[in-house]
Order: C-alpha cells, then sequence, then structure tokens
C-alpha cells in the first residue's frame, strides 16, 4: 500500500486516540458488557446489545488507526519555507466573488477537520492548491457550482 503523508502532529493525534481507546475506551465496553450480561436474558438485553455495537466500533477504529500509523509517512514542516503551496502549508484565500478570507493548512487524510481549517491533500481544494503561488487563482468544482479563489498568502509554520 502507499504510504499517508502526515504531520508529526497528526500521527501524535491518532496514537493518542489509539493509546485511548485501548487503555480506557476499551476495558470501560468490557466491563460494560460484563454487567449486562448480569441481568440475565440476553435476547432482550438492551444494554448489552449497545454495549456490543460499541465494543464494534472500537475496535474497528483501533484496525483503522493501526493501520494509518503503520502507512503514516511523516513530513517534517517546521523546515519547511517558500512562496509555492505545498504539503504542510498554511494558505489564505480569498473567495473571488464575495472576498471574505479563509484560511486553511493542507494536511494528511487522516487529521484533516474542517473546522479546525485543515483539509486533506487529497481534497479537490488541496489539489488545485499544490504548486501554486501567492496571487494565483485557483477554481475548484464544488456541489454547488465552480468556486474561485486567489490564493493571498502563503506560510509554513
Amino acid at each position: 500500500m502507499d504510504k499517508l503523508p502526515m504531520t508529526r502532529e497528526g500521527l501524535q493525534a491518532l496514537e493518542d486516540e489509539l493509546k485511548r481507546l485501548k487503555a480506557v475506551d476499551r476495558p470501560a465496553v468490557i466491563q460494560a458488557i460484563a454487567e449486562a450480561r448480569a441481568h440475565g436474558d440476553l435476547s432482550e438485553n438492551a444494554e448489552y446489545d449497545a454495549a456490543r455495537d460499541k465494543q464494534g466500533f472500537i475496535e474497528g477504529r483501533i484496525a483503522e488507526l493501526e493501520a494509518a500509523i503503520s502507512l503514516a509517512e511523516v513530513i517534517d514542516t517546521s523546515a519547511m519555507a517558500g512562496d509555492t503551496v505545498r504539503f504542510g502549508a498554511w494558505v489564505v484565500l480569498a473567495d473571488e466573488d464575495t472576498g471574505k478570507e479563509v484560511t486553511y493548512r493542507i494536511v494528511g487524510q487522516h487529521e484533516a477537520d474542517l473546522e479546525k481549517g485543515k483539509i486533506s491533500v487529497t481534497s479537490p481544494l488541496a489539489r488545485a492548491l499544490i504548486g501554486k503561488s501567492a496571487e494565483d487563482s485557483v477554481e475548484v468544482a464544488a456541489p454547488g457550482g465552480s468556486k474561485a479563489y486567489e490564493i493571498c498568502e502563503i506560510r509554513y509554520k
């Protein structure tokens, strides 16, 4: 399989979540299943069914995190600089229709979080931005139609 580009912070967040799932959430759900079993008939036990569903989710998430961590290729963005958009860049964009500015950081797909201004390197917007410079315009196909942005600033932290 291909390596997954990721920032150091993104990898740390995945490792922290994996540790919490294994050390806290998994034992808690096992305890909840044991308590639900103690209530008797499992065929009509909603607590048991809910705990088993939660256990399935936790085990699936653990497997997903372990796979992502094993494929992670950490890209050190601390030494990056330049005037073109690359992985790890913070990009300030101005909507060419409204003039409203937004800031996004281009990160790995497992660490993307739009509410925190982090977009996946595989997203249509990030793919359109990669390799561009300040004052370039990009056009991106969006569900509501095409959107045009001007790159106002590129920075690396």
